[in-house]
């Protein structure tokens, strides 16, 4: 069954040189998770975080820390994030040689587990860990760099995906990431997405302006 839109704002568009303060702002904001993208240079072309500053922004939030391991290898680094302080980690089928090994790793270091679909990624692809995730993510833009254009390709993968969700019996988040405005967030909210990765269109306008941006998107997927 479909739950009602959250929004997880993206920090890779806060304000890096006060990051522990952008997350404490988002989180009294109204914000219901943190989403933290982690790139390594290699599996996409930008370079961002690592599990040590996970650890130092911890504290300024209760809220689930929503990790987005765009890194290969992935597995030799999971425990490391796991024990940064991450409620929840996103792997890419692309990212090791054994997707399923993954995700066992990820719930043994007491995490949630997630998968996400590249925009080239088909939506089957999650099919054989369907009943081991706790959440999809599908990426409306290619991986990178905050700031994309929607690509509207992705609502046709997102409909296919909540399909395959409400066919089975786990309780699985599907967020999409990439280009989500109140313009496009009614439409990814149409499709079946139940959970708003959204970057530029939390953070802009400053501290003063997040908890308005929140209830916008959030209404808009209404």
């Amino acid at each position: 069954m479909k739950k009602d839109v959250r929004v997880a704002p993206s920090i890779l568009a806060s304000d890096f040189s006060r990051l522990g303060e952008e997350v404490q702002a988002v989180s009294k904001a109204g914000a219901d998770f943190i989403h933290i993208d982690v790139m390594d240079g290699h599996f996409v072309p930008n370079i961002t975080v690592g599990p040590s500053v996970i650890k130092a922004i911890r504290s300024h939030s209760d809220l689930p820390f929503d990790v987005h391991l765009m890194i290969s290898p992935v597995d030799p680094y999971v425990e490391a994030f796991a024990e940064a302080g991450s409620d929840m980690l996103t792997a890419h089928p692309e990212a090791g040689p054994h997707l399923h090994r993954t995700i066992q790793l990820i719930k043994k270091h007491e995490s949630r587990a997630g998968v996400s679909l590249n925009p080239s990624t088909p939506a089957e692809a999650i099919g054989p860990v369907l009943g081991d995730v706790d959440l999809i993510l599908v990426m409306s833009v290619n991986p990178g760099f905050g700031g994309q254009m929607f690509l509207h390709s992705s609502l046709a993968k997102i409909a296919a995906v909540r399909k395959m969700i409400d066919a089975g019996d786990r309780d699985i988040d599907l967020a999409v990431d990439g280009g989500i405005t109140t313009e496009t967030a009614p439409l990814v909210a149409e499709a079946g997405a139940d959970m708003l990765v959204a970057g530029t269109a939390v953070f802009q306008g400053g501290p003063e302006k997040y908890q308005e941006n929140i209830k916008a998107l959030r209404e808009s997927a209404r």
